[in-house]
């Protein structure tokens, strides 16, 4: 089986990194700063999308600064990696040893996934990868569509696992399983009005999916 994994939230514990560095930058811009609910609750989308989406007033020119000062931020931050959320490494390897395939669908740009893969020193654990500057931003399904392509999977045999609504929704709309995680930015309750196949509260808890089992 496919199993497309979203980063943020879901693979890597970077919430909070997300929300500081959102909140230098904007102050830098002049920007108002926002809180961290407001700010989480963009995660997982593209930073321009995510950057409209707080700042609807904001103008052309201060939405290009605003991203080059969140980029910024990120890099100056990068002195201490983000953390792996518990349960990651083993479970990815044993979803391997078991024959499935790994794939990442994420909001972050290909630059900076390609950072995460060389700190963590797993990027060799997956087959495919989309990030938001590369095709159409969450929720729309077509990276989801692209990873299925470029793995030769059907549908029928793939799982988005995800940790916001934008990572349900597109796999709802090509009729692809998903999986919500419970510990990342959006609540319970609304990956359940997504009518996700599951919810899960830790990352090892995948495996105790059927599809998924050994």
């Amino acid at each position: 089986m496919l199993v497309i994994l979203d980063w943020d939230g879901t693979v890597c514990n970077s919430e909070a990194r997300i929300v500081s560095c959102m909140q230098r930058a904007s102050d830098r811009v002049g920007l108002p700063v926002l809180e961290p609910a407001a700010i989480g609750n963009i995660i997982g989308l593209g930073l321009p999308e995510a950057i409209s989406a707080l700042f609807p007033e904001a103008h052309s020119e201060q939405r290009d600064r605003l991203r080059a000062c969140y980029a910024e931020e990120w890099l100056a931050a990068r002195v201490e990696p983000v953390a792996l959320f518990d349960g990651v490494l083993a479970t990815l390897d044993h979803l391997l040893g078991a024959g499935h395939t790994l794939a990442v669908a994420t909001g972050k740009s290909r630059r900076g996934l390609n950072r995460e893969f060389e700190e963590h020193g797993i990027g060799h654990l997956f087959a495919a990868s989309r990030c938001a500057d590369e095709t159409a931003s969450k929720p729309d399904p077509r990276m989801l569509s692209e990873l299925l392509a470029e793995t030769s999977c059907d549908v029928r045999d793939a799982v988005m696992v995800g940790d916001t609504e934008y990572d349900l929704r597109m796999a709802s709309a090509i009729n692809m399983a998903s999986i919500g995680v419970s510990y990342g930015v959006h609540s319970r309750e609304r990956l359940d009005e997504c009518r996700p196949h599951q919810i899960i509260d830790h990352f090892a808890e995948l495996l105790e999916w059927p599809p998924l089992v050994a």
